[in-house]
């Protein structure tokens, strides 16, 4: 039987549904060879800034039996090297999402503005890092920033849009209000806000105090939120959260995932995982019978 793990986001086909986590390599050409030569179906870049950030000093990373805490403080090389990430996707015909992150929406239009000069295929707008003050979270904490954002980019873009959200009560509002403004395409979740204290130093590891919490823990949250988000306003969706195996793969496209990224699972599973999600996503589907991706987006909806 013939299966096919092509997918379509934003109307562009990818050649499989798997795709990095911004903040996983992705920010030096180098990498994205490195992501394309995983069998990635998509590359995103780590989120660009205007000007380049060094980050938090270490401790920036806690390993955890489930997962890990993070808080890197969005160190990038600024949007500039957005040019010669671009390049290196051109170079390996593989499609490529700069990711782009801002304070206000006058920082995002300027951003796009630059990024769409490189001509990515994809812009995804990090409206939910968890804890870099200013930005993420801090810069989309309402409905009303959320609209201001993605309007705004919207307002100038020539590129299909991305809005990156982390959970919150209020998840189908924000991803109603995004799509409202021209986002084409919902990304569900970002890392959760997460601390972890030293008994006997008596203070947070992290440099910073708290980061965001990534991998296994938080996916079932992920999942709920892709399906919670689909069910509502049957959107375009890509999920992520701790997808580390075919399984996790599965459930997002069931719950209403058109694409899955991976991020904390390159960390803790090494470089093969695409490979082996890949080849554990055709034999689940030869198993039940599917030939296409397509047939599983969010069949567990249907009653």
């Amino acid at each position: 039987m013939d299966i096919t793990l092509e997918t379509i986001i934003s109307g562009k086909k990818l050649s499989n549904p798997l795709m990095n986590a911004s903040g996983i390599l992705g920010d030096a050409p180098d990498a994205i060879r490195l992501l394309n030569s995983m069998g990635f179906g998509c590359i995103v870049t780590k989120t660009l800034t205007l000007r380049p950030r060094e980050g938090y000093r270490p401790p920036i990373i806690v390993p955890l039996d489930y997962g890990l805490i993070n808080a890197v403080g969005l160190a990038n090389p600024g949007i500039r090297i957005g040019a010669e990430l671009v390049f290196a996707a051109r170079n390996n015909g593989i499609p490529i999402a700069l990711s782009i992150g801002g304070k206000t929406s006058k920082e995002f239009i300027e951003l796009a503005t630059i990024a769409m000069e490189y001509d990515p295929d994809f812009i995804e707008l990090n409206l939910s890092c968890p804890h870099t003050p200013g930005y993420g979270i801090d810069a989309a904490k309402t409905v009303k920033a959320i609209k201001d954002i993605v309007c705004s980019v919207a307002s100038i873009a020539s590129i299909p849009i991305w809005a990156k959200l982390s959970f919150s009560r209020n998840l189908v509002s924000e991803a109603e209000a995004a799509l409202s403004c021209g986002a084409s395409t919902i990304v569900l979740i970002n890392t959760i806000p997460a601390m972890v204290i030293d008994p006997y130093i008596k203070t947070p590891i992290l440099s910073h105090g708290w980061g965001g919490l990534s991998g296994p823990a938080i996916h079932p949250i992920a999942v709920y939120s892709v399906y919670r988000v689909y069910e509502e306003l049957n959107a375009e969706i890509i999920g992520v959260g701790g997808a580390e195996t075919w399984r996790d793969v599965i459930e997002f496209i069931l719950a209403g995932a058109s694409a899955v990224q991976i991020g904390t699972g390159l960390i803790r599973k090494g470089h093969n995982i695409v490979r082996e999600i890949i080849h554990g996503i055709k034999s689940y589907m030869r198993e039940i019978g599917a030939k296409s991706i397509h047939e599983l987006i969010g069949i567990a909806h249907k009653k």
